[in-house]
Order: C-alpha cells, then structure tokens, then sequence
C-alpha cells in the first residue's frame, strides 16, 4: 500500500490533473492522496495560497481585494469545468469569501488552497474526501499532537479504502480553528498519513526526477542520486539542496518507511528513493555536493584553551543571549572557530565581537566575513582512504585556499568553507572530482 502526494505544481491546473489521474489508475497500491494547493503554471503565475495570503492582507489595511480573489475564483472554476467534475466550488469560493470578510485567521485562508483542490480531485479520482481537519490534532499552543494524530489518521482513514486528504493543515483544540504548518507542509501531511496507515512507500509527486547530485546551476547535467539515507539527505538539505520539506522526513523516518521522490510529469523515472539506512557502494563514494555562501567564521585564540573550564558554555551562551544558533563549531588545541550564518547576526556582529572580548578575554580574535560552505556527503566516504586527499587536492588544483575544514563524527560528510567568490567553482571541482 502506498501515500502518494502531489505538489502544487502537480496540481496546478487539470491539465497536470490529469497526470495524477493517470499515475494513480496505473498504480492500484495508491490508496491515499494528499494534494497541495494549485502552485504556478508558468513562470510569472501565482501560487493560490500566495493570493489567498495576498487577500487577508489588503484587507487588513483596507485595500480593496476583490481583484485578487476574482483570479482565485476563476483558476477553480476552470478546473471545475475542464475535468467535468461538480462539486459546487462556486458555492465553496463564496463560503470563504464571506468568511474572510468576517475576519477569519490567515489559516484559515491559506488552507483553502488545498481544501479546494482535494474536494475537486477527489471527485475526479472517485475517492472519497477526508478534511485533514479529522485527522491533524494541534495543541493550543499549535504544536502538533503526534499520537493523537497518529490515531485519529488511523481510525478514520480504516473506514476509507481509498481518500483524498487536503494537505497544509489540520485542527487546534480548543477552539477547533484550522492550524496550518509551515510552508510547504504537505509533505509533513503525507508522511504522517503514510506512518499510521503503515504504508509500504511515500511517493511524493513533484516537478523534478528526485535529487541530482549538484546544483545544475552550477554542474552541468549532474547525474540523479537513485537511493540516498535519511540521514545523507538530512546533511545535503541542511546546505540548501531541497526538495522535500525537511520536517517530513522525520514520521516517515521512525516507521521506517521509505520515501520515492517521483516527477508528475515523468512519471516513468523511477526518483529518488530515502531510505533508512545508508548504502555504501564501490563505485559510488559520495551521494552529493551542496552548500551556501554568506557566513561568518569568528576565530578565537587562546593560550591553554582546551584546559579552560566552562569555556564552550560561556561562548555559547553569548550566542543565545543574542538569539543566534551556532553553525558549525570547529577546534584545536588553543582554538575555536564560530560559524554563524549572515541572515542570523542580523547586523549583531560588532556587538557579538565586542561580547567575546569581554567575556571571553581571547589573546586574539579574528574575523572572517563572505565565506561559503560546502558539504560533500556520501555513506560511500565512511573509512574510504584517500576521500579527504581527492577534495582538498581538487580545490588546490584550481587555485582556492580551503579557509576551514570541518568533518562529521560519521564520517559521512567533510565541510569546508572557502571565500563566496569560489563557491561555485569550488562545487564543480568536487564534483568532477569524484564523479566520473
């Protein structure tokens, strides 16, 4: 039995519609469906949530909207129509269209999306409709309710052989208002399903072929990953390479059930298949190369750090008194290196510096700023010798000086921060470097 979820861009129109239909007629193991809200259909589109979110906040600041909600409105009735389905949308649309003006919460609005869409495609499907309302539990505090879910999913859907689940959302108790997660939640949706119907796989239905191997923005026609490990891919998303919103891979990872990600549009590509468990192969030594640029690397030098008490407590607590998080956190014997993404110093790096020197006392303080950070990750480098000497080898044969070096327990991935200017360059030599 399989969950099968289809993205905003799967559902953006019954053109794409059809796709689904067709994908799921040929796969009878497909039970459950959760859907998106319609995504873009060109480039210069809109994605229906954007509008639904665009909506609330003109009328918040008392800007008329009704332009806006008029192309929601015809986008649906238009699918309505060219799938030949009834399900009285216009009925729907003027629902929440009062609703809104009454001063509904913003998550309500932005669950429409994916309410509307299940209603449609379930009729199309012939499968039944199930408001994930019945199945998602939030506190009232919004955190979701993870057993309780698990239970609600599982006692209703055993009453449904086959469903159409509205992804993003569920309830908050309490007050039984819709609670959405955050963005690109459906995927969060479709893992939880697939753990308590104890699925077999999680297909989860986009507009690209699985995972590459590279950015292809930077590496020409990278070659496809056909099997990567929760946790291989946890270090790749983590530096920016990212299909699958993250906090979806944690449900499907504690059931054990692995996660094929597939392209709507070719559906005869196989994807990416997650698994739990890393699969080293001889003539694979790395899964990926991924990274980002814009940190900042603080070194501190200290005479007889390592043999000061408390001084790894004392520097991350000035960090979170300035409400940052530590990236990485390399070390040697009388030094330390803090690496802090851009978009969270938040212009505190002065202040930050200032905070060391003072609580800290370093002999010296060095600050290195437009650095980029590059992971290559692979189960197949574990013990693998020579891996280490081919990366630094490929990065010194065109010329860029490695500023920090840092390697997981795992041994499943070596970082390396180098100057923003060599970031793409960098990624591409490593790249060559192992993949032939």
């Amino acid at each position: 039995m399989k969950v099968a979820k289809f993205g905003g861009s799967s559902v953006a129109d019954a053109l794409q519609i059809e796709k689904i239909r067709n994908i799921i007629q040929g796969d009878p193991d497909i039970r459950y469906v959760v859907v998106s809200a319609p995504g873009k259909r060109f480039a210069d589109d809109s994605k229906v949530t954007d509008l639904l979110y665009l909506c609330k906040t003109h009328i918040e600041h008392k800007i008329p909207y009704e332009q806006i909600f008029q192309v929601i409105y015809d986008r649906f009735m238009a699918v309505e129509a060219d799938l030949g389905v009834d399900v009285d949308i216009k009925k729907e649309l003027k629902e929440i269209k009062q609703e809104i003006e009454e001063g509904v919460s913003v998550d309500y609005i932005a669950s429409r999306g994916e309410y509307l869409n299940a209603k449609i495609v379930a009729a199309y499907l012939g499968y039944d409709f199930v408001d994930a309302k019945e199945l998602i539990k939030f506190n009232e505090k919004g955190k979701l309710m993870d057993d309780l879910t698990n239970e609600k999913i599982s006692k209703v859907l055993s009453e449904h052989e086959y469903a159409v689940i509205p992804g993003f959302y569920g309830e908050r108790l309490g007050d039984g208002k819709v609670k959405t997660f955050t963005r690109g939640g459906s995927d969060i949706t479709g893992a939880l399903i697939a753990r308590a119907t104890n699925a077999e796989v999680y297909e989860n239905w986009t507009d690209v072929s699985g995972f590459l191997m590279a950015d292809p923005r930077i590496v020409k026609n990278p070659k496809p990953i056909k099997s990567i490990s929760y946790i291989e891919l946890r270090e790749l998303s983590y530096m920016g390479a990212s299909v699958l919103h993250e906090d979806a891979i944690f449900p499907a990872k504690i059931a054990g059930i692995p996660i094929n990600i597939r392209n709507t549009n070719s559906p005869e590509d196989s994807g990416t298949m997650i698994t739990a468990h890393p699969k080293a192969s001889e003539n694979q030594v790395i899964s990926g190369v991924a990274g980002r640029k814009n940190f900042t690397v603080i070194g501190i030098y200290k005479n007889h750090l390592a043999n000061e008490k408390g001084f790894i407590r004392r520097l991350a607590g000035i960090i979170e008194d300035h409400d940052m998080t530590i990236e990485h956190l390399p070390t040697g014997i009388d030094t330390m290196s803090v690496v802090i993404d851009n978009k969270n110093l938040n212009g505190k790096l002065d202040e930050l510096v200032e905070e060391f020197e003072r609580q800290l006392k370093p002999d010296s303080l060095d600050v290195v700023e437009d650095m980029a950070l590059i992971a290559t990750v692979g189960a197949g480098m574990a013990s693998r010798k020579g891996t280490s000497a081919k990366l630094f080898a490929a990065l010194a044969d065109i010329g860029v000086n490695i500023r920090m070096i840092d390697q997981g327990s795992s041994e499943m991935n070596i970082i390396v921060g180098v100057e923003n200017k060599d970031f793409e360059r960098s990624v591409k030599a490593i790249y060559e470097a192992f993949v032939e």
